[in-house]
């Protein structure tokens, strides 16, 4: 028996990959699947608009943009739910010039390294999207990448993983990890034990608080608190994804805009302020001066989960038969399919792949430099 600890999009799509692979799957989520930071994402698939720079993070994402079609299909069949894939570009928009030579020189970078980036002129980038400010300078359009809805997705997640005989235990409560002094046992939950050959902590920003973790095995994740919301959009008003100054916008194939995403350090508080309403709006108003009218139909927050030097932590640790997945930050949705694949691989005793080499817990035991 394998136990998965977290039902968010990672939970989810570790528990799908080692279901394909013939192991006996259990998830244990505290609440409902597919929620938490799985459901207040934007569901953004941008490895290069982010600007990674050709770091091997960059080869991680970049390899599970590429797993995206044929994964949102496998889904689709296997569960019946579509997850809404689009991947129609992602629009970076610069409204000065010192922001259009940045981008210029990312998009001269990108292409150097082989990526489907251009730039566009001020004519060319209303052309693409209309609706921007006339003030707009230019645009850098990285071909490829664009969105998924992650509400969908999780749901696709769920429905494949019970189609495939994962069995899930809900709003159970908080778990607690019981190992002996060599290895892991099992977990506790409630009144209950579940015993397990293998634990994976995929609980997004708790991960560093579950109980029963020796302290050499500890993943040191914290919470990351995003503010978003979504205003009721026009059909054909918007049609990329659109990263503007201080705020991103995505158009929704449900006749919603999502506009996001505040970063702040909040521990885990999660309510949505008027401080953070206030600073998308005025980002989102100041690129789009179309978007005034629009009504406001939705407001939340959620936590990303963060580490100090922005990567993940995959694989396994320093206790047997426990495996983190944790610390996506704002990359969850985008290395789901790949992040599976890697933990599954070190479950099976398989080496981590080159581009997520330097994602597992043994990069806590380097020294650093004085």
């Amino acid at each position: 028996m394998i136990v998965v600890l977290g039902a968010g999009l990672i939970g989810l799509g570790i528990a799908y990959e080692l279901a394909k692979r013939g192991a006996e799957v259990r998830v244990l989520e505290a609440h409902e699947p597919g929620r938490a930071a799985s459901w207040a994402a934007a569901g953004m698939l941008a490895p290069y608009t982010e600007g990674l720079g050709g770091t091997p993070f960059e080869t991680f994402c970049a390899h599970s943009l590429a797993l995206y079609p044929a994964y949102v299909d496998e889904l689709h069949e296997s569960g019946g739910v579509d997850a809404q894939l689009r991947l129609e570009g992602i629009l970076q928009a610069a409204f000065d010039e010192p922001a259009a030579a940045r981008l210029r020189a990312q998009v001269a970078t990108a292409r150097a390294r082989g990526q489907e980036a251009v730039w566009l002129e001020r004519r060319e980038a209303l052309r693409a999207e209309p609706a921007l400010g006339a003030h707009v300078v230019g645009g850098a359009l990285f071909a490829g990448e664009g969105q998924v809805d992650n509400r969908r997705l999780g749901r696709a997640l769920h429905a494949a993983c019970v189609a495939r005989g994962v069995r899930f235990d809900v709003n159970g409560g908080a778990a607690a990890l019981e190992a002996d002094a060599r290895r892991v046992r099992g977990v506790r939950i409630g009144a209950g034990f579940v015993g397990a050959t293998a634990v994976i902590n995929a609980t997004g920003a708790w991960a560093g608080r579950l109980e029963g973790v020796p302290a050499e095995a500890r993943v040191p994740v914290s919470p990351v608190k995003g503010q978003m919301l979504a205003l009721a959009l026009p059909r054909g008003l918007m049609r990329h994804v659109v990263w503007v100054p201080g705020a991103y916008l995505v158009p929704r194939e449900d006749g919603r805009l999502l506009v996001g995403a505040t970063v702040e350090q909040a521990g885990f508080d999660v309510r949505v302020t008027a401080a953070g309403i206030h600073e998308l709006l005025t980002a989102a108003l100041a690129a789009v001066p179309a978007l005034r009218e629009l009504a406001i139909v939705e407001t939340w927050a959620g936590l990303r989960p963060g580490s100090a030097d922005g990567l993940p932590y995959l694989g396994a640790t320093a206790l047997e038969g426990y495996f983190v997945a944790a610390g996506h930050a704002r990359n969850g949705v985008l290395l789901t399919p790949a992040t599976a694949c890697e933990v599954a691989d070190a479950i099976e005793g398989k080496q981590p792949s080159a581009a997520a080499l330097p994602l597992t817990m043994s990069r806590l035991s380097v020294p650093v430099a004085s």
